[in-house]
C-alpha cells in the first residue's frame, strides 16, 4: 500500500477538513501524519494582518513549529518516505516548507482559502497587505503538485497553468458526524418547538447579522421555536443587539470535536451561511455538510455552488435576505411533514458526500502523479 504523510501546522478540530481528506484516502494509504498545530484561529491571523506588531509572535510560534516539522521529517526517510504529501488547510507557509523538506516528493495542498480574498473578506484592506498576500497564494500554488480546491468557483480564481494541477473535493464531513448522528432524530418530540442551531465564527461570509434578524422576527410574530448559537467573532456582538430580549436563543461560547457534532445533531434545523460578499457566494461551508452529516434538515443561502452540489438536500434563502429566512423557517416549524422529509433527502445526499467517495478523483490523482 502506498504511503501518504499528511503535513503541516493544520489543527484538526477547529477545521475538520483535513480529517475528511484523510478518513477517505485511509482505506487505500497507508496514512501517518507529523502534524503540530499552530494554534492561531483565521480571526487571529487576519487581526495580525490589521495590527503587524502582533506579527513577531506568529513569526516565533510558526518557526518553533517549523523546527520541529522538520525534525520530525527524519523518521520519514529512506524505506518510511512517503509517496505523496497532504499539506492541511490554510497551509500556505507549511507547503514552503514541504517543499523544501520534500523536494521530489509528489505534494497536494488543500487550498480551500485565497489569503487576499480572505483579508479582504474579514474587511482587512490596504494596496500594500493586498499585493503581499496575493504573492503568498502564488508561492503556495507553485510549490504543490495537486491543488486542491472545494468548488468550481474557487477552482476559476487560479490562473491557467495553475489550473491544471487542480482538483475539485467538496469540504464533506467527518466520519464522527455520521456516527453519533444515527438514531436521534428519530426520536424527536413532534411537538416540540423547532430547533435551530448555527456554529461559526460570526465572519462576513456566514451572514451571522441575517441569521440573527431572521430569528428577531420570528420571535416578534409569535413562531415557536429555540436557537443555539454556537461561537463568537467579528460580527458576534451586532448579533447580541439584534437579538437582544430574544429569550428562545441560547449562546454558547464554543464547543469542540465529539461535543459540537453532538449538540448539532439535537437540533431539527442546522444553518449554513447567509453572507452576500463576493467570498460568501462561491464557498459551500463546511457546516452544511457537518448538519447534514448530523441529519439535520439544513437551510443555507441560495447560490450557484451550493444549488449544484446540494441540490434539494436542503432549503435555500437569497443570500442577505432575513425575511426570506424567517419565511422558510417558519414553514418548517409550521409543517413538520416537510421538515422531516427534508432531513431524509439531506441524509440520502450526505451518504453521497462521505469522505471515501469525495476522495476517489484525489486518489487517482496522487498515484498518477507518484
Amino acid at each position: 500500500m502506498r504511503r501518504l504523510l499528511a503535513f503541516g501546522t493544520f489543527d484538526l478540530d477547529r477545521h475538520p477538513r483535513a480529517r475528511v481528506l484523510l478518513e477517505g484516502l485511509s482505506s487505500t494509504w497507508q496514512v501517518a501524519s507529523l502534524n503540530r498545530p499552530l494554534g492561531f484561529s483565521t480571526a487571529e491571523r487576519v487581526r495580525m494582518l490589521e495590527q503587524p506588531w502582533r506579527l513577531g509572535g506568529f513569526a516565533a510560534r510558526l518557526a518553533g513549529r517549523w523546527l520541529q516539522l522538520a525534525a520530525g521529517s527524519l523518521r520519514y526517510r529512506g524505506d518510511r518516505a512517503p509517496d505523496a504529501l497532504l499539506v492541511g488547510y490554510m497551509g500556505h507557509f507549511d507547503v514552503l516548507l514541504a517543499r523544501l523538506l520534500f523536494p521530489r516528493t509528489v505534494i497536494a495542498l488543500d487550498h480551500l482559502i485565497f489569503a487576499a480574498g480572505t483579508a479582504r473578506d474579514r474587511r482587512a484592506s490596504g494596496r500594500v497587505l493586498h499585493l503581499v498576500l496575493s504573492a503568498l497564494d502564488r508561492a503556495a500554488l507553485a510549490a504543490a503538485d495537486v491543488l486542491i480546491m472545494d468548488t468550481d468557483e474557487h477552482a476559476r480564481q487560479l490562473r491557467p497553468r495553475e489550473r491544471r494541477r487542480a482538483l475539485v473535493v467538496p469540504v464533506g464531513a467527518p466520519a464522527r458526524w455520521y456516527r453519533l448522528a444515527q438514531g436521534r432524530h428519530g426520536s424527536r418530540d413532534a411537538d416540540a418547538p423547532l430547533s435551530i442551531v448555527f456554529f461559526g465564527l460570526f465572519t462576513p461570509l456566514q451572514g451571522t447579522p441575517v441569521i440573527a434578524a431572521a430569528l428577531r422576527r420570528l420571535h416578534d410574530d409569535g413562531v415557536a421555536f429555540r436557537a443555539t448559537l454556537i461561537g463568537t467573532g467579528q460580527d458576534a456582538e451586532r448579533c447580541r443587539e439584534i437579538l437582544e430580549g430574544v429569550d428562545e436563543v441560547t449562546w454558547v461560547p464554543w464547543l469542540e470535536g465529539a461535543d459540537l457534532a453532538e449538540t448539532v445533531a439535537d437540533h431539527d434545523v442546522c444553518l449554513g451561511i447567509m453572507g452576500s460578499t463576493p467570498k460568501g457566494l462561491d464557498v459551500v461551508p463546511n457546516k452544511v455538510y457537518q448538519g447534514l452529516a448530523a441529519g439535520c434538515a439544513v437551510v443555507t443561502s441560495d447560490t450557484p455552488p451550493q444549488r449544484r452540489v446540494l441540490g434539494d438536500a436542503v432549503d435555500y434563502a437569497p443570500p442577505g435576505d432575513a425575511a426570506a429566512l424567517a419565511a422558510v423557517l417558519a414553514r418548517l416549524s409550521r409543517e413538520p411533514a416537510a421538515r422531516r422529509a427534508l432531513q431524509v433527502r439531506g441524509r440520502a445526499r450526505a451518504d453521497e458526500l462521505r469522505g471515501d467517495r469525495l476522495v476517489q478523483d484525489l486518489d487517482d490523482r496522487l498515484r498518477r502523479r507518484g
